[in-house]
C-alpha cells in the first residue's frame, strides 16, 4: 500500500478528522505505519478514542483505497494528499488541513491568490447581482473565486467567474458522487473543466448538516480573503467569516440595506471591522498588504469577440435606453439569459443600466 492509498483509507475510517490525524502521524511517522499499529498502541494516543482506535486497526472494514480510487477515475477525477504540489499551500497551514482531497479539474499555483465569496442561500436580487457582478471582476483581474456550489450567492459567484472565462474553485459538502444541489451539476461540469471541484468527502458521502461547516473551512482556507455579500443573522456565511478570522484571513463584506434582515450579518461585520466593498479595488488594493511581493495576475482569457447572445442583446438595445422588458422581448432570448449577459456587456463596459432597469448601449 502506498501513502495516497493508506490516506485515503484513513480519510474513510468513522470518526477520523484531520486534527486527530496529524496526532497519530506525529506519533507513527507515515500513514502506512498507523494503519498496521495494534489498537492498543493507536488508543495510548492523546486524543484518539478507544473506538477510533479499534476501527483503524479493522481499516478494511470500512475502506476500500483501491475502489475509491476508480470511483474517482470514473468521474473523471483525482485524489491528492498535502505532500502533492498541487494540494493548496495555504490549506496545509491552518489547524485542521484536510487528509486528502477529490478534484475534477485541476487545481493551479494561481489558486493561491484566492478569494472566497459566501452569503446566503436565499438572497435578494441585489446580493444575487453583487456576488456576480464583483465575483466577474475579480476572475477578470486574474483571480481564483472560491465558493461552495450552493443556491443563492455561491451559484452566483461561480457564474459571475465563468462569464469572465476566469478560474473559480466550488469545494462541495459531498463527495463528488452525491453532488448538491443536484440542480448545479451542468454548473460542476463548467468549473471543472475550467477551475476545479473539491471534496474532502468521500466519493458515495450524501450532504448533511455536519458536512457543509466542515467544508467551509476549505472554502476559507485556501483563500487569502473572504468576501461576505449578504448574510442574516444568523446566516451559515458567518460561520465562514469566523473561521476566516481565525485562520488569519482578511474579511470582505458588501453592505446591504440598514432595514433588510438579511443583511443583518454582513452590516454587523463590517462594523466590527471587515474591509467594505463596493468595487473589486477594494480587494485588489490590498494584495502588496497580504503578500510580500504584489503577485503577477494573469488576466482572465480576454473576450474580444462577442458571443452571439451578447450581439443580440446589443442589437436589440440600439441606440436608446431600452427597459430590461423591451430587451428580452425584442432579442427572444429568456430572462436569465438576457440579465447575465446584461452583466457582462456592462462590466464590458459595452452597455450601462440606468435607473429603473433600463439600459442604454455605450458602443
Amino acid at each position: 500500500m502506498n501513502h495516497l492509498e493508506a490516506c485515503i483509507a484513513l480519510n474513510m475510517i468513522p470518526q477520523m478528522g484531520p486534527v486527530r490525524l496529524r496526532r497519530l502521524l506525529d506519533a507513527f511517522g507515515s500513514a502506512e505505519k498507523i494503519l498496521l499499529a495494534r489498537a492498543d498502541q493507536l488508543a495510548a494516543i492523546d486524543g484518539v478514542p478507544r473506538a477510533l482506535a479499534e476501527n483503524i486497526s479493522h481499516w478494511q472494514e470500512f475502506a476500500d483505497p483501491t475502489a475509491e480510487l476508480k470511483k474517482a477515475a470514473d468521474l473523471g477525477a483525482h485524489v491528492i494528499t498535502a505532500e502533492d504540489a498541487e494540494y493548496p499551500s495555504a490549506l496545509r497551514e491552518i489547524h485542521d488541513p484536510p487528509i486528502v482531497l477529490y478534484v475534477r479539474g485541476q487545481l493551479t499555483e494561481r489558486d493561491r491568490n484566492a478569494v472566497a465569496v459566501v452569503g446566503s442561500r436565499k438572497c435578494s436580487h441585489y446580493a444575487t447581482e453583487s456576488a456576480k457582478k464583483l465575483s466577474f471582476q475579480m476572475a477578470y483581474a486574474g483571480l481564483t473565486v472560491a465558493s461552495g456550489l450552493a443556491r443563492g450567492i455561491d451559484t452566483a459567484a461561480h457564474q459571475g467567474a465563468l462569464a469572465a472565462k476566469g478560474r473559480t474553485i466550488a469545494v462541495i459538502g459531498s463527495g463528488l458522487g452525491e453532488l448538491y444541489p443536484p440542480e448545479n451539476a451542468e454548473l460542476a461540469d463548467r468549473i471543472a473543466a475550467s477551475g476545479a471541484v473539491i471534496s474532502e468527502f468521500p466519493i458515495d458521502t450524501k450532504p448533511d448538516r455536519q458536512t457543509f461547516p466542515i467544508r467551509n473551512r476549505i472554502v476559507t482556507g485556501l483563500s487569502f480573503g473572504v468576501l461576505v455579500v449578504e448574510a442574516g443573522a444568523n446566516s451559515g456565511a458567518l460561520i465562514s467569516a469566523n473561521m476566516a478570522a481565525e485562520q488569519g484571513r482578511t474579511l470582505y463584506a458588501v453592505p446591504g440595506r440598514i432595514d433588510a434582515p438579511a443583511a443583518l450579518g454582513s452590516n454587523r461585520l463590517i462594523q466590527q471591522g471587515a474591509k467594505l466593498v463596493i468595487t473589486v479595488d477594494d480587494i485588489l488594493d490590498d494584495l502588496p498588504l497580504v503578500f510580500r511581493e504584489r503577485p503577477d495576475l494573469p488576466a482572465a482569457a480576454p473576450a474580444v469577440d462577442l458571443t452571439p447572445e451578447q450581439q443580440k442583446i446589443l442589437d436589440a438595445i440600439g441606440s436608446e435606453e431600452m427597459p430590461l422588458d423591451s430587451v428580452i422581448a425584442t432579442s427572444g432570448l429568456t430572462a436569465a439569459v438576457v440579465s447575465s449577459t446584461l452583466l457582462a456587456l456592462e462590466i464590458r463596459r459595452l452597455v450601462k443600466q440606468l435607473p429603473g432597469k433600463r439600459f442604454v448601449k455605450l458602443v
